[in-house]
């Protein structure tokens, strides 16, 4: 007599694999909705580089500029479906993390070397920059609500309070924990982005507007040019930690994941199209190419509505520095336990949260110019990691027909990728030359 056995999801794991499984903070808790895909996803993708899109614009001019930002929402969206698709291709088994699928497509070495280091400048680089970002923010709000009133006080400082908001958030354990904050964050988005525009049109548009490139010379136009495609393409940069995001989701052979994940990314998108079109469009429409690189700056008045912006700024970089942190906890904590047989304990992850969350602090305040340099940085990791890397583990994985749709498709999205890597860092190494003797460290 034969016995037949169903199939069920088989659990391979050790006692002491799963339990430290269950402490990771990226697959601890896998009860996550739909929309906490959809308002991580926006906290993630909408930085406060929103507020710089006119500034592109105005470098890109009227049709390059609309064109690259049509192309790269559209693009990224395609990506961000490849990566939803493929975490769970091999039934049973979840790819949780940017470089476990990466090791499925490139073998176990490789995978790592390629993904990891790519992933890790992109997330410890936007917690760098948030850092600076939240600083500055912060001090637009005390210097407009002051009025020339107070001490000045150094950024220097600015940044210390807002990282001591991180050295309590940090110790929140997974995704789900922080579900709230990244909500809050997301609301925000919307939020600074929605009073970015409408001030604008109340403004109206200036009486000596104009729509030329700003620079005289051709040199001076194709560099900034290239700088500006950079920015736009780093708008669209959520990639990093989408696989992390979904690894929250409930996932049976049934229902999968990617089911509740896409409604979650499409919302997200159609949230982040109502943040950047009209911010985007409206804000060079209104200043032309005199706008400056903060759309908040340009509008000065009314005070209290551009203060307001800010704040809600600072708290929206609260929520984006608590997802990009997220993943690099779950590595530095995956090493420590993992290869280093540390024991999971809440004393680990204090040491260890409270050092990343310091080092980020340390760094954004030695050197606030740091947004410059992650034009040039963020180039060679950006673009891979959110525009091409996808689309070539997708080849590598399904292996599309030559000349087919799926083969064109991800085809066209690698070249553009490469271009985009290329190009982007020489507009931001040229940014880095002109502004360099600005630089102040410790400002």
């Amino acid at each position: 007599m034969t016995l037949t056995t169903p199939l069920v999801e088989v659990d391979n794991r050790t006692e002491r694999e799963r339990a430290i499984d269950e402490w990771l903070p990226v697959t601890s808790s896998r009860n996550a909705k739909w929309w906490y895909s959809a308002f991580h996803n926006v906290t993630a993708m909408v930085g406060a580089g929103v507020l710089s899109l006119p500034y592109a614009m105005s470098e890109l001019g009227w049709g390059p500029g609309v064109s690259v930002m049509v192309i790269s929402w559209v693009v990224t969206l395609y990506t961000l479906w490849q990566m939803v698709e493929m975490h769970e291709m091999v039934p049973g088994k979840r790819f949780d993390r940017y470089h476990e699928l990466g090791q499925h497509a490139f073998g176990e070495k490789l995978g790592l070397y390629i993904v990891v280091p790519q992933q890790l400048i992109v997330e410890v680089g936007v917690n760098i920059v948030y850092m600076v970002t939240g600083g500055k923010s912060l001090k637009k709000f005390h210097d407009l609500v002051c009025n020339d009133n107070c001490k000045d006080i150094k950024l220097t400082y600015f940044i210390m309070i807002f990282a001591s908001v991180h050295f309590v958030l940090s110790h929140l354990p997974n995704f789900n924990s922080i579900s709230g904050v990244s909500l809050a964050a997301a609301v925000m988005s919307l939020s600074y982005s929605i009073i970015a525009w409408s001030a604008s049109v109340a403004k109206g548009v200036q009486p000596d507007v104009q729509y030329g490139y700003k620079a005289s010379t051709t040199a001076g136009k194709v560099f900034s040019f290239f700088s500006a495609l950079g920015d736009v393409a780093f708008a669209y940069a959520g990639h990093n930690v989408v696989l992390e995001i979904q690894a929250t989701i409930p996932s049976t052979p049934e229902k999968p994941s990617k089911g509740p994940m896409w409604i979650g990314v499409v919302v997200a998108y159609i949230v982040v199209a109502i943040c950047y079109f009209p911010v985007a469009i409206i804000g060079y429409w209104i200043f032309g190419n005199e706008v400056s690189d903060n759309i908040l700056i340009s509008l000065e008045k009314p005070t209290w509505l551009i203060a307001m912006a800010n704040l809600f700024v600072v708290i929206h970089v609260i929520g984006s520095y608590q997802i990009y942190a997220m993943p690099v906890f779950d590595m530095i904590e995956t090493v420590l336990v993992k290869n280093m047989n540390f024991a999971p304990s809440f004393t680990l992850r204090f040491i260890t949260r409270n050092l990343y969350v310091a080092l980020t602090m340390f760094i954004g305040i030695c050197f606030p110019f740091f947004g410059g340099l992650l034009g040039f940085f963020g180039g060679f990791a950006f673009a891979p990691t959110t525009y091409f890397l996808p689309c070539i583990m997708w080849l590598t994985l399904y292996k599309p027909n030559k000349w087919s749709l799926s083969w064109i498709a991800n085809w066209v999205c690698i070249i553009l990728g490469v271009a985009l890597m290329i190009v982007s860092p020489i507009g931001g190494l040229r940014q880095i030359i002109i502004e360099a003797k600005d630089y102040e460290f410790f400002s």
